[in-house]
């Protein structure tokens, strides 16, 4: 008996908990989806937080958004960005990674270069957008696209590479020697045979570093000023004399999250199959 009232105790609290993680994740989208369809004046008037009985919703802040050519621009530079950046951090990675699971290098070990790889993700991009922009000035590659492009893959690149070198790792190296024995170079036995059985993990690993690429604000910030500023940077330009206008913000979120959400739903199931390649050992 006792051990029953235990149970249910303990199911009790972890309801609780799963709820209230539950609300605190969702809460930022109904925050964003409610300001998205009020008045702008109903955005500073107190309890208005349920459409049609406390605020008349309205899409004319969408449709006003919509409109705007820099929205839209910015749209198409968050996409050429993120896709471009994580298209190559991925061709890069790749390449990196299988290195990293079938050679073993001997003046620098394989161990330092992971951790060098990583040690890219773990420095704050704080530290080195000043350099970057005084570079980018001399060569004159501000505002451009294919900029923000290489400096997104250069810090994303480290998810490939540890993340692929491992499922490299998990596969059998007997079938790229069978390849080897039928003729096969090392290059064909790593497009024939190695790449295709990680497919999976390359469409995650992809999506995890457009996500990343999507959202990075410091460097489009820093390195933009009109023909590549991305969302994220329009986003944070809701701020007028006024104050935020956050109908404004509201939207301009929604715009942003939208994409990412929808390709990962999308590609739910290869990002699952990806993340949980080679975790259990057969």
């Amino acid at each position: 008996m006792l051990q029953r009232r235990n149970s249910l105790l303990l199911n009790i609290v972890i309801w609780v908990l799963l709820i209230f993680m539950l609300l605190w994740v969702l809460f930022p989208f109904y925050w964003a989806l409610l300001n998205s369809i009020k008045h702008p004046s109903d955005t500073f008037r107190p309890g208005t937080w349920v459409p049609w009985l406390t605020f008349k919703p309205t899409l004319d802040t969408w449709i006003s958004n919509l409109s705007q050519r820099e929205i839209r621009r910015a749209l198409l530079n968050s996409t050429l960005i993120s896709t471009g950046a994580a298209t190559v951090s991925v061709i890069i990675g790749t390449l990196a990674a299988y290195a990293l699971a079938r050679f073993r290098f001997q003046r620098v070990s394989n161990g330092s270069i992971t951790t060098w790889f990583l040690s890219q993700r773990i420095l704050p991009p704080v530290v080195v957008v000043l350099p970057f922009f005084l570079i980018m000035s001399s060569i004159g590659a501000t505002d451009k696209i294919w900029s923000l492009i290489l400096l997104n893959a250069t810090f994303v690149l480290p998810f490939p590479v540890i993340i692929l070198s491992q499922m490299f790792r998990e596969l059998p190296p007997e079938m790229e020697e069978a390849a080897f024995v039928d003729g096969a170079n090392r290059w064909q036995a790593f497009t024939r045979v190695a790449l295709p059985l990680v497919v999976p993990g390359l469409v995650s690993v992809w999506i995890i570093c457009m996500a990343f690429s999507w959202n990075e604000f410091l460097f489009a910030l820093t390195l933009t000023s009109k023909n590549a500023i991305p969302m994220p940077v329009i986003i944070a330009g809701a701020q007028h004399t006024r104050g935020v206008q956050f109908h404004e913000v509201g939207v301009r979120v929604l715009m942003t999250m939208l994409p990412p959400t929808i390709l990962a739903l999308l590609a739910q199931r290869y990002i699952v199959r990806g993340l949980t390649l080679g975790a259990v050992k057969g």
